[in-house]
């Protein structure tokens, strides 16, 4: 029997321009192997709630997320909030309540990238594809530790809030060689104020 295809809309959905913004915890299997299963999934959905409501609370639409994995994006005219809040993401990670109940250290990596995206409900769920989608994922598995990593795209969009220093060109799996990308970092007086309203 064949397969029934559902048909191609005649007006096919716009791309529109979007920073994309992968935030992923580190060393969460070492946690699954150390922590009781009630304790490990108390703390994952603690992280995964503080960076959505972080996402959200800054803009951002939270498009799924997976364990340990939060994934999201902005307006690309908004590219800066979405690096603030992958650089933040690291600090708001750092001091979970229940990490620091339960002696666990939380460390994330992220990547951001910024072009087209289609964004649509899929399972009454917001999705979106696109490169930027597998750009960010990309630019997460190769950031180390505590690391945020951004496209040159990205760069070139950044306000007052965030700096980009560039790296040596990385092989990205799908993207070849030679890819252009930025260590994200706050500029320090900003960062200096926030600590000063957190602490």
């Amino acid at each position: 029997m064949p397969q029934l295809l559902l048909p191609l809309s005649a007006r096919p959905p716009e791309a529109t321009l979007a920073c994309v913004v992968l935030v992923d915890l580190t060393g969460s299997t070492r946690l699954a192997h150390t922590l009781p299963l009630p304790h490990y999934m108390a703390l994952m959905t603690e992280f995964v709630q503080v960076m959505i409501l972080s996402f959200e609370a800054n803009g951002g639409t939270v498009l799924q997320h997976q364990g340990d994995a939060v994934l999201g994006y902005w307006p690309a005219a908004a590219a800066d909030d979405a690096c603030r809040v992958a650089l933040e993401a690291h600090d708001r990670a750092a001091r979970l309540t229940l990490a620091g109940l339960l002696g666990a250290e939380m460390r994330l990596r992220a990547g951001v990238a910024l072009g087209e995206v289609i964004v649509g409900l899929v399972g009454g769920q917001p999705s979106a594809y696109g490169l930027p989608v597998n750009y960010a994922r990309r630019l997460c598995d190769a950031a180390r530790s505590g690391e945020t990593l951004a496209c040159a795209g990205t760069a070139e969009h950044l306000g007052a809030t965030v700096a980009a220093k560039p790296c040596e060109p990385l092989a990205l799996p799908g993207f070849g060689g030679g890819c252009r990308v930025n260590r994200l970092t706050l500029h320090d007086t900003l960062h200096s104020q926030t600590r000063m309203k957190v602490d």
